[in-house]
C-alpha cells in the first residue's frame, strides 16, 4: 500500500528569481525561503499561495553548470518539475518500482529525502518524490510545510 502523498509544489526553471517574482507577488505570494544551493548550482524560492499553494523558482548560478543550466539551454524557462511530498520515500519508491515504474536519482539532501520519476515513465512531466526531515523546518520554520505539518511525522 502507498504511504501518504500530496502536491507540495510546482517548481518552475527561469533565468532569474527577480524577474519571476513580481508576478507572484501581484498574485498575493508569500515568500518562504530562498536559498542558493551550491552543491547542485542553483537557487531556489519557495513561495506559498492561499493556504496550501506552492510554487518554487529554480535559476542556475551565473558560471556554474548545472542540471539546470542544461534544462534551460534546451527547453527554455517554464515548468520544470511537481513534486509530491511523500510520508514515506523509501516505501514509496518499492510500490512504485514493483509495478514498473521507474524510479531514479534517490538522495539525502539537507532537509529532505528526494527521487525522481522520469517524465516517460509519468505523462510526460517530471515527479520528484520528497519527503522532508525534522531538519527542513528547524532551518525555514513550522510553515515551510504545507499546514504545519509533514506528511510523515
Amino acid at each position: 500500500m502507498t504511504p501518504p502523498v500530496r502536491v507540495d509544489h510546482v517548481g518552475i526553471a527561469v533565468e532569474s528569481i527577480a524577474d519571476g517574482e513580481p508576478l507572484l507577488e501581484l498574485l498575493g505570494a508569500e515568500k518562504l525561503v530562498h536559498k542558493r544551493d551550491e552543491d547542485q548550482g542553483f537557487t531556489w524560492a519557495y513561495y506559498e499561495l492561499g493556504n496550501a499553494s506552492r510554487l518554487e523558482l529554480l535559476e542556475p548560478i551565473e558560471g556554474e553548470e548545472s542540471f539546470l543550466t542544461g534544462y534551460l539551454e534546451a527547453r527554455g524557462p517554464g515548468l520544470h518539475h511537481v513534486t509530491l511530498e511523500v510520508a514515506d520515500i523509501e516505501t514509496t519508491m518499492d510500490v512504485l518500482e514493483a509495478e514498473g515504474v521507474r524510479v531514479i536519482d534517490y538522495a539525502e539532501r539537507d532537509g529532505y529525502l528526494e527521487a525522481f520519476v522520469p517524465p516517460g515513465d509519468a505523462a510526460g512531466v517530471l515527479f520528484q518524490l520528497m519527503e522532508y526531515t525534522d531538519s527542513f523546518q528547524a532551518e525555514f520554520g513550522e510553515n515551510a510545510v504545507i499546514g504545519g505539518a509533514r506528511l510523515g511525522g
